[in-house]
């Protein structure tokens, strides 16, 4: 008896927090549309550990819908912006997938490398001033340590797909129009983009993560893409309550380059 009033509880409160995303759906982004993060703020989050929103194990979506990601190719290009240490990194290389990624703090990639035990040296990118590129000696991890705004395609190519959880959503949102005009030129035709994007009351946690509502999504991508949301999953947990906030969600999209 106990069980099920449990599961109604939990399928009343995943009914709660649906609601409630509809409902801002319609809203704007409340105080978020001018919060800045800026690059030393996050080196710093780095330095200190306060990094819970690096997923240890890999993350679940990816794994449910990495057909939709690959769509029955092999062998692909496939970005990782603002990469951290994400496991699945290494989890697509061992697949075959050559693998690039971009992050500012060069701690988050030694610490990817180590962890994975995996050996690399490191060159310049004469392109980029102070810039430099950690790469895998078996050359299929890729990882720029610097700011995602000084990549071009001219510098790391276009790519055939992109892991993007925990990048939109990070950046600023004043910066999210540059975020995705660089994106699209960074993009193959016929390319696969899974976007991971949350869902919360923006007017009770000033973020990051950013709160970007689909209709965002929408007008960001809508002209060069198709949009499809996957699947919307709970993901509320005890730090989300601390933060003030009563629902949680992981938004989960397809865009499909169609140009």
């Amino acid at each position: 008896m106990c069980a099920k009033r449990e599961l109604l509880d939990s399928l009343g409160t995943m009914d709660r927090s649906a609601d409630a995303s509809r409902v801002l759906e319609g809203s704007d982004i409340g105080s978020q549309k001018d919060r800045v993060v800026t690059e030393e703020e996050w080196l710093q989050k780095w330095e200190m550990g306060n990094t819970g929103f690096h997923k240890k194990q890999g993350h679940p979506l990816l794994q449910k819908y990495l057909d939709v990601l690959l769509n029955g190719r092999s062998g692909l290009r496939i970005f990782f912006p603002l990469c951290g240490k994400a496991v699945e990194m290494k989890w697509l290389a061992d697949m075959g997938h050559s693998v690039v990624g971009v992050e500012v703090s060069e701690q988050a990639l030694k610490e990817f490398f180590a962890e994975h035990s995996l050996p690399y040296c490191e060159e310049p990118v004469p392109e980029i001033a102070g810039a430099k590129m950690l790469q895998s000696t078996s050359g299929n991890i890729s990882l720029y340590c610097c700011s995602i705004y000084d990549l071009s395609s001219s510098i790391v190519g276009k790519f055939d797909g992109v892991w993007d959880r925990g990048a939109l959503v990070a950046v600023n949102p004043c910066d999210r129009q540059r975020y995705v005009s660089l994106m699209i030129t960074l993009m193959e035709k016929n390319s696969s983009y899974l976007l991971v994007t949350v869902s919360y009351d923006p007017n009770k946690h000033k973020g990051p993560p950013f709160y970007v509502p689909e209709s965002e999504i929408k007008s960001l991508f809508g002209n060069r893409c198709e949009i499809k949301c996957l699947q919307k999953v709970d993901d509320f947990s005890d730090r989300h309550r601390q933060w003030g906030l009563d629902y949680f969600l992981e938004v989960l999209y397809i865009l499909k380059f169609v140009a």
